[in-house]
């Protein structure tokens, strides 16, 4: 009865720690660039999708992804235990050893790295090693100096669908791939801006530099909400006249977008939390939408 008993809690300590190291990989994060990859594989495509291939680059992905999100948090870990949002997270909490997280990520970047390299091919790595590099050394401390790392952190979150490209053909240099590039990083803008917004005691408590800091009024947040989104209109509608996509991704994304815009022009006006907040969780629902109309487009058009 004891060894059963012994048996069942060291069961759920290692169910505990498994989880704790599937949290340090920022699962929601992960899987959006998984996503985002995915869709960036399918366009580069052009009909002629291998699969095998896909599953190569969906995996090798899945890696440097976790293994970048887990090592942010290794970086960040004392950061993190000063914001109540991020307070939980396995290192602040004291649920995984610093050390051992940081031999976690970087197996898992390194892992993600080489598969990528020699299962799918080196442009497709070399796409993804760089968007880790960027995220790690360029955006992360530079959240600590300048409200500016906004726009260098929307360019690691709008890589992976250059990667996705890169892994069908092997190449950077296609028009409709920077589009999908485009779309994303006007995307990323407002939505990390609404999430500052939301969240920015938390952040100033953690010494970071994001918009509203400096900003009492609102007036930059606004310039840099706007602009992007308004930005996605024709950029949305260039993949339509490219001859990349149909009506039925035309008609939904720019009614998604039209509807982000309405969003961002309420945050404007008000710019206060529960518009920041609307916004935000519209940002959520927009990549995801997008994303929807131009596979239902692939599959139906």
């Amino acid at each position: 009865m004891n060894r059963t008993l012994e048996e069942t809690i060291s069961l759920r300590d290692k169910l505990g720690i498994a989880g704790a190291y599937y949290e340090l990989t920022k699962p929601g994060i992960t899987f959006s660039v998984l996503a985002s990859m995915l869709i960036g594989f399918l366009m580069g495509s052009a009909g002629n999708l291998n699969l095998i291939v896909m599953l190569h680059a969906a995996l090798g992905t899945y890696l440097i992804a976790a293994g970048t999100s887990a090592h942010n948090m290794f970086i960040e870990r004392d950061l993190d235990g000063l914001m109540k949002r991020t307070s939980r997270r396995p290192l602040p909490a004291y649920k995984i050893e610093p050390a051992q997280s940081f031999i976690f990520s970087m197996s898992l970047i390194l892992a993600g790295s080489f598969y990528l390299i020699f299962m799918v091919n080196i442009v497709a790595g070399l796409v993804s090693l760089s968007t880790t590099i960027i995220y790690l050394f360029a955006y992360t401390p530079l959240k600590r100096v300048s409200a500016l790392n906004v726009f260098v952190g929307a360019v690691p979150g709008a890589l992976p669908v250059v990667g996705g490209w890169a892994a069908a053909t092997g190449t950077v240099f296609e028009h409709g791939m920077w589009i999908l590039f485009g779309i994303i990083y006007c995307w990323q803008i407002p939505h990390v801006v609404a999430i500052a917004w939301v969240c920015k005691n938390d952040y100033e408590h953690a010494g970071f530099k994001m918009l509203p800091k400096n900003d009492p009024r609102g007036y930059k947040a606004v310039l840099w909400v706007i602009l992007p989104l308004l930005l996605l209109l024709p950029t949305v509608y260039k993949l339509f006249l490219m001859e990349q996509l149909g009506i039925l991704f035309l008609a939904g994304s720019l009614l998604s977008t039209l509807f982000f815009i309405w969003y961002g022009i309420r945050f404007s006006l008000y710019r206060d939390v529960p518009s920041a907040k609307s916004l935000m969780f519209y940002s959520f629902v927009y990549l995801p939408l997008v994303w929807i109309f131009i596979f239902a487009d692939w599959v139906f058009m």
